[in-house]
């Protein structure tokens, strides 16, 4: 794997200052997605599926970077008022421009930036340095042009001036951001209204989507060492892929999230299959998409006991990325024998959902993660050299594994036909 941490050589500007400064300008016009009227309940989902903005004529826009938003931040009813939020994030794709889009999906009032910088470049919205989110909405900045080197981490920060109600958030990041104010500077594992950051980048393919629970996320693995599998798929890619992280811890197919057991709140956002447009059709450049969903459908409460909606609710998803053009390749479900909700019932599901999934009939494609991890001696169980500790969630060594596992090949091609 290559170094993870320090810094990385910056991709050289493809174009000179005059044409990118003209591609600025006329990027304004085309992709900032603009709402000024609020919304509230189901409405605001709806509003903020639509997509974030459109590869253009101007070079082609792929996604480097992405955190689904979750949830509102509990205890943060007000915001953040005079603070900046130093989001950190790690790149995939390098490109020679780049542009962010920020929610308030979860707010219930504007959220009114008035700062905003990638790599301490000002980024601008319809040529404004303030923009105003209407709750429920999220905004795409003007292209800024700033090198984004490839596997790299990225500063994007935001200022907020004023209490803004409730922030929209993506909790347990497994990544050290910032608040900071002129009192000083707090770590924190949240990212707070960036959703997205996009870089130009005529070379490269597209985007591989990945939309998952808290294995894609990386549950287990360690702060700041990027050693989500999806970061070390987008290492055997050599970064000429944008890798759109969407893994939400506790995500599930059927069922939205947060839910609240034995007095928890388990923040595992929309379901799979009401974020999906959002978080999976809307995502700049994408090609393929990877869905790694379902356990928690197995094994969370009120557990599925149907495997047969599971794979319906697989095979929906694969039916609407077809639609849209887009490779679909899906994957097994890994064991958690061990873990304090397992039982040879709810096991029984987990195998007869990954039978289907083998089958072939559910997606263009899978990989198996199941026999990846799984101990051969006790297959219902994962090795103990992968195991974070808690019989469900991976280490570092774990997710290398999982992340080893994706043929290649399959992530590049065409949808099958729909004839399931």
């Amino acid at each position: 794997m290559p170094r993870r941490q320090g810094y990385a050589l910056l991709i050289a500007l493809a174009a000179g200052t005059a044409t990118l400064a003209t591609a600025v300008a006329i990027g304004t016009t085309l992709i900032t997605d603009e709402r000024q009227t609020p919304l509230s309940g189901s409405q605001s989902h709806t509003a903020a599926r639509n997509p974030a903005a459109p590869a253009n004529s101007l070079g082609t826009w792929v996604a480097t970077w992405t955190g689904a938003p979750v949830s509102a931040e509990p205890a943060a009813g007000q915001g953040y008022p005079g603070r900046t939020i130093r989001n950190v994030v790690h790149t995939s794709v390098g490109g020679d421009a780049a542009r962010i889009t920020l929610s308030n999906l979860f707010g219930s009032a504007p959220l009114v930036i008035d700062r905003a910088a990638v790599n301490t470049r000002p980024v601008t919205f319809q040529g404004r340095a303030t923009v105003t989110v209407a709750a429920g909405r999220q905004v795409v900045s003007d292209p800024v042009v700033v090198p984004v080197a490839p596997d790299a981490d990225l500063e994007v920060s935001l200022r907020t001036p004023y209490a803004s109600g409730p922030v929209t958030q993506h909790p347990n990041t497994h990544q050290t951001s910032f608040l900071a104010d002129d009192h000083g500077t707090w770590s924190t594992t949240r990212w707070r209204y960036l959703t997205a950051v996009d870089v130009r980048n005529a070379a490269s393919p597209g985007a591989i989507v990945v939309i998952g629970d808290s294995l894609t996320a990386g549950s287990g693995s360690t702060t700041d060492a990027n050693a989500r599998w999806p970061d070390v798929l987008s290492d055997r890619l050599r970064h000429t892929y944008g890798i759109a992280n969407q893994g939400i811890a506790g995500n599930r197919i059927l069922r939205d999230s947060p839910l609240t057991v034995g007095g928890v709140k388990h923040l595992g956002g929309l379901s799979g299959t009401r974020r999906f447009e959002r978080d999976v059709l809307s995502v700049s450049g994408a090609k393929t998409v990877i869905i790694a969903l379902g356990i928690n459908d197995v094994q969370q409460l009120p557990q599925e006991p149907d495997p047969r909606r599971i794979t319906a609710g697989l095979r929906a998803l694969t039916e609407r990325a077809h639609a849209q053009g887009l490779r679909v390749v899906g994957a097994t479900l890994t064991p958690f024998e061990g873990f304090s909700t397992w039982t040879p019932e709810r096991n029984d599901v987990r195998l007869a959902v990954n039978q289907e999934i083998r089958s072939g009939r559910i997606f263009d494609a899978f990989v198996d993660f199941d026999k990846a991890v799984r101990d051969p001696y006790a297959p219902n169980r994962i090795l103990p050299e992968y195991d974070s500790g808690d019989r469900l969630h991976f280490n570092d060594a774990g997710y290398r594994a999982l992340g080893r596992a994706v043929d290649l090949g399959t992530v590049d091609g065409t949808p099958k036909a729909d004839a399931f």
